[in-house]
């Protein structure tokens, strides 16, 4: 707005003085779309128009345009041209756009709700927050009763499905109770499939919708205004909640926006009722919502994993561990935002504290304590099958060795490490010596073993270092006898 002693100097100056629009502008200090505009109120478009090239092509701009609406002006431009106009495209643009037919504004109906009957749901995006190295999307779920205006409001780090369930949970049991139906945007949480007024619901949304005993129900296309209560709760939020917010986990953020809904959007007055608060009105609302149900519906994002070779589940770029005995198959992780959990079928086979950060392995100590204790049985086991192979006499040893309580694991890894010593023919004799004379210890095969070798001048063989590759400790390597090489020599 302008002052009245202006628009009366305009008009005076144009009038009486037979100023141009541009002279008036840059003498009383103002832009000439003011002083434009100021005559235009005056029912003077008419008089200010000052001859144009473009004129001429008025009527052919105007009949285009009103059997084409929205052809691009660049295009109009070109056919304008076409027919001899000599104007460059940029004030003709400006033209364009004062000539094209105008969309009749749409006026919306004020939507009224009786109390408990509607609810109205929407995600909201709050940027992006960084757990230790992972980028994570903050998102509010927001869900306000229609009649009182009371708002819950839960934020997630994600808007999978498991959040979107736990969001309606939740929300369920801040307001104590369930309201008659839901109104969603088009979310492909809520809907799937949309040709016209055919709806393919969410399989999931409608279990829960089910468990709940509510209707879900999808606002029409391109009417968002059908759910302007949580659109304008949502702005209402960035507001008056999130400026300069500071917090230190989602728990922390979570617990200040629930005070936050309660100690300042349920103090508001209530829009319709201004003698009550949304507090207020929500107390009353509550008698009439639906009751919850008795048992909680489980609100998890369900996902099927495969386990390598590694007993590692991969979920949401982090790694969480499995029993070892689960590896090469296909499990089903069920995860909210605390809890992660692994069936095979319907077993429960691990369960761990979600993370959300990134590259992290999740370790029960229990699944690493029973990989190593079969890694062990396994090297024993391998351990045996050598002995049997190699030393035979050693089954009857080790029998007796494990009737007088010795550790069998050490005695087998013992008997292997002399035979990398000595070979399988000396270990195998000196077994069946000690194996007679009823010394069922590693120590007296060992003992054995030197006392031949001293008695024939030979130096105890030197332990051979061989690397930590258990594709070369296992190998069973039987001497060659030398005798031919030996002839051979001699020869």
């Amino acid at each position: 707005m302008i002052p009245a002693e202006l628009e009366e100097r305009i008009m005076r100056l144009y009038f009486v003085e037979k100023w141009r629009v541009g002279t008036i502008a840059k003498q009383v200090g103002v832009h000439h779309t003011t002083v434009s505009r100021v005559l235009r109120d005056h029912g003077l478009s008419k008089c200010i128009q000052r001859p144009s090239m473009v004129d001429p092509y008025l009527p052919f701009i105007e009949e285009t345009l009103a059997k084409y609406p929205t052809l691009p002006a660049s295009r109009l431009h070109a056919m304008v041209v076409e027919r001899g106009y000599p104007g460059g495209p940029d004030h003709f643009r400006r033209l364009v756009s004062r000539l094209r037919p105008k969309k009749p504004a749409e006026a919306f109906q004020r939507l009224r709700t009786l109390p408990a009957e509607e609810a109205q749901v929407d995600w909201g995006h709050f940027g992006k927050v960084q757990v230790g190295r992972a980028s994570r999307a903050l998102s509010a779920f927001v869900m306000v009763l229609s009649w009182s205006r009371m708002p819950f409001v839960r934020f997630f780090y994600d808007q999978r499905m498991g959040s979107f369930l736990a969001g309606h949970v939740k929300a369920f049991a801040f307001f104590e109770g369930v309201p008659r139906r839901v109104l969603y945007d088009n979310l492909k949480s809520a809907v799937l499939e949309r040709r016209g007024d055919a709806i393919r619901f969410h399989p999931t949304l409608l279990e829960l919708a089910s468990h709940h005993r509510f209707e879900p129900r999808p606002v029409a296309v391109a009417r968002g205004n059908e759910k302007g209560r949580v659109e304008r709760t949502i702005r209402y939020l960035r507001t008056s909640f999130w400026p300069a917010r500071t917090w230190d986990d989602i728990d922390d953020l979570n617990r200040q926006v629930d005070l936050w809904c309660r100690r300042i959007a349920g103090t508001r007055p209530h829009r319709e009722e201004p003698a009550l608060t949304v507090a207020q009105a929500w107390e009353q609302e509550q008698d009439k919502l639906l009751p919850l149900p008795d048992d909680r519906f489980p609100a998890e994002e369900v996902t099927p994993v495969r386990i390598g070779k590694t007993p590692y589940a991969r979920f949401d770029r982090n790694d969480y561990s499995v029993p070892h005995d689960r590896v090469r198959r296909h499990l089903e992780v069920r995860a909210t935002s605390e809890r992660v959990r692994l069936f095979d079928g319907t077993e429960l086979v691990a369960e761990h504290v979600r993370t959300f950060d990134a590259r992290q392995q999740v370790e029960n100590p229990e699944h690493l304590a029973a990989l190593r204790e079969r890694k062990r049985e396994a090297r024993q086991a391998r351990g045996m099958d050598r002995l049997r192979h190699e030393a035979p006499a050693s089954a009857l040893f080790l029998d007796g060795a494990a009737k007088r309580g010795h550790n069998l694991g050490s005695a087998v890894a013992a008997l292997c490490r002399l035979l990398d010593s000595w070979g399988a023919d000396a270990v195998e004799s000196a077994i069946i010596e000690a194996t007679n004379a009823d010394m069922m210890h590693v120590a007296a095969v060992r003992q054995i073993l030197d006392r031949r070798a001293q008695a024939l001048a030979i130096r105890p063989p030197i332990p051979v270092q061989l690397p930590d590759d258990e594709r070369v400790r296992n190998l069973s390597v039987r001497p060659h006898a030398l005798e031919g090489y030996d002839q051979e020599v001699e020869a």
